[in-house]
C-alpha cells in the first residue's frame, strides 16, 4: 500500500474514532425527538453516563457492568426531563438546559475522585480494535470500519437498527405517529405517554453510551468536562441528519473528520509559494464547528417536507385539550 493511501486509512479510522461519540449522542436525540420531545440535556446526559460509567469501571472491573451504568445514568436524566416535559407538560427546553446543568455539576464532583485513576486492565482490552472476519479486507474502507473498537461497530449497527426500526416496524410508526400529531395518534389508540416516556428513556440511554464512549474507549481516563460541548452539537447534528438515523453515520463522521484535520495540521507547517503556512490550533479547533453552522444554514433553507421536523416537536399535549 503506498504512503498515500495508508496516511488516508489511518486519518479516516482516526476520524470514525472521533465521531462515534457524537453518532451515539445524535442517535439518542434522534429518537428522543421523534415522539415530539425536543431535548437540549444531551450534553448533561453524556456527562452522567461519561461520570457514573467511568466510576463503575474502576470499581467493578467490568465492562459490560459501565456500559449497562452509563447507559442507566443517561436514561435516569431522561426520565426526570420525561417526568417534567411529559407529566407535568414543563417547558422542554428550559428542562433540557436544566438536565445539562445538572448533568455537569454530577460529573464535575464525582470527576475529583476519577482523576488520575487508570482503568483496569480487563475494561480498556475489552474495548480494543479487533478486525470484522472477511469485512476488514475490504479496500479502504475494510480497515477504516471494520478494524475498530466494538463500540465503534455497535454505533454502526445501532443506527441501521434504528432506521429499520422508524421505517418497517408498527411500533415505530406508531412512535412517528406521536411525534407528528399526539393527539390523532391518542384517538387512534396509541397511548402517547407511553411511548413518549420509553422512547425519551432510550435515547438518554444511547446518549449515556456515547459519553461512555469518550472516559473509556476513547481517552481512556477521567477529564473534567470530558465533552468539550459535543452534545451541542449533537442537538445541531440532529437537524443536519433531518431526524434520519443513516444520515447520522454521516453527519458524525463528517464531525469526527473536520476534528481529525484540527489535530492533523495543528503542529504543522506547510510551505506555498515559498512562504510558511502557520495552522493555528485555536483556528482549526473552530473548523467543525463553522462547517455545523453554515450545514444549519443550508438545511433551514430546504422547505420539503422530509427535511422537517416532525411537526409536533417541543408542544406538550394535554389529552384534555385535544
Amino acid at each position: 500500500m503506498s504512503a498515500f493511501m495508508e496516511g488516508l486509512t489511518l486519518f479516516l479510522q482516526t476520524a470514525v474514532q472521533m465521531g462515534t461519540h457524537i453518532l451515539f449522542a445524535v442517535l439518542g436525540g434522534i429518537v428522543c425527538e421523534k415522539v415530539g420531545n425536543l431535548n437540549l440535556g444531551i450534553e448533561g446526559m453524556m456527562l452522567l453516563g461519561a461520570s457514573l460509567g467511568y466510576s463503575a469501571a474502576l470499581g467493578t472491573g467490568n465492562p459490560g457492568t459501565a456500559i449497562v451504568t452509563a447507559g442507566l445514568a443517561g436514561a435516569a436524566g431522561a426520565f426526570i426531563y420525561a417526568l417534567i416535559t411529559v407529566t407535568l407538560r414543563g417547558n422542554q427546553v428550559v428542562t433540557g438546559l436544566i438536565l445539562t446543568i445538572f448533568g455537569t455539576g454530577v460529573s464535575g464532583f464525582l470527576g475529583k475522585s476519577l482523576s488520575g485513576k487508570p482503568l483496569p486492565e480487563g475494561v480498556t482490552r475489552a474495548f480494543a480494535p479487533l478486525s470484522v472476519p472477511f469485512l476488514h479486507r475490504v479496500p479502504l474502507i475494510g480497515r477504516v470500519f471494520f478494524e475498530q473498537s466494538p463500540y465503534v461497530l455497535a454505533g454502526m449497527v445501532l443506527a441501521l437498527l434504528l432506521y429499520g426500526y422508524f421505517q418497517y416496524t408498527r411500533f415505530g410508526l406508531n412512535a412517528r405517529a406521536v411525534g407528528e400529531n399526539p393527539g390523532v395518534a391518542d384517538a387512534s389508540g396509541i397511548p402517547v405517554n407511553l411511548y413518549k416516556y420509553l422512547h425519551i428513556g432510550v435515547g438518554g440511554f444511547l446518549c449515556g453510551l456515547g459519553g461512555a464512549y469518550l472516559s473509556l474507549v476513547f481517552v481512556p481516563r477521567w477529564q473534567e468536562n470530558i465533552t468539550a460541548g459535543a452534545g451541542w452539537i449533537a442537538v445541531a447534528l440532529i437537524i443536519f441528519s433531518t431526524w434520519n438515523p443513516l444520515k447520522a453515520i454521516f453527519a458524525a463522521y463528517i464531525f469526527g473528520a473536520l476534528k481529525g484535520v484540527g489535530f492533523k495540521f495543528q503542529n504543522s507547517n506547510l510551505i506555498l509559494f515559498g512562504k510558511k503556512l502557520v495552522f493555528y490550533p485555536q483556528l482549526l479547533d473552530m473548523l467543525p464547528y463553522i462547517a455545523t453552522i453554515v450545514v444549519l444554514l443550508m438545511i433551514t433553507r430546504r422547505k420539503k417536507k422530509e427535511y422537517q421536523s416532525p411537526a409536533g416537536l417541543g408542544q406538550p399535549y394535554f389529552r384534555e385539550e385535544r
